[in-house]
């Protein structure tokens, strides 16, 4: 199935934390993962005959696609140096075990083995198959989920432009919404 019961690294508050194993992903992996995550995830939501280590691994690439920024961070899935570089490799890592999941699924299995097949012929084509990063080795868990290393930011240029750039951005819409809503109040 997909992964077996284990109990996290985590004894924050001496509950249970257990959750499922995730295999890992290697670097040149996400790469071509990434490109198809989309369709894995609509075809796992549409799944009719799923069960609770499926919905449970399917809910985990979620919330860790929500963690690291929905994917939009430039360099989360190729720059190693990325704060946001493990916590997609969680995603992805997750999002990989859904699709291999769904070969078994009979209603799925089809979809699913055709997309593998692009998937390894896109790993071939590209050359991706042995590239690694030093996140490649690490196995996840659905109990613990990966948050981007937010003091990294200041020092990956990338992030920090982008998250600059979305900050003024903002800065920006609120100062133009004050702006227009004093001269609205001015004119009546």
């Amino acid at each position: 199935m997909i992964a077996g019961s284990a109990f996290a690294h985590s004894g924050s508050d001496g509950g249970s934390h257990a959750g499922l194993d995730i295999p890992q992903i290697s670097h040149g992996e996400m790469a071509v993962m990434s490109d198809y995550r989309g369709r894995i995830i609509g075809l796992a939501s549409r799944a009719v005959e799923t069960n609770e280590p499926f919905r449970r691994v399917l809910n985990y690439a979620e919330i860790q696609y929500s963690y690291c920024l929905w994917g939009r961070m430039p360099g989360s899935v190729t720059d190693e140096e990325s704060p946001f570089n493990e916590c997609a490799h969680a995603y992805l890592a997750a999002t990989k075990a859904v699709l291999l999941s769904m070969r078994e699924m009979p209603r799925e299995a089809a979809t699913a083995g055709e997309i593998i097949s692009a998937v390894d012929a896109d790993m071939v084509r590209r050359g991706l198959a042995l590239i690694s990063c030093r996140f490649s080795g690490e196995a996840f868990n659905t109990a613990d989920v990966v948050k981007p290393r937010w003091s990294g930011i200041p020092f990956h240029a990338a992030s920090m432009a982008s998250l600059t750039g979305l900050a003024s951005l903002f800065g920006f819409g609120v100062f133009a919404l004050r702006r227009f809503s004093r001269q609205a109040q001015s004119s009546e």
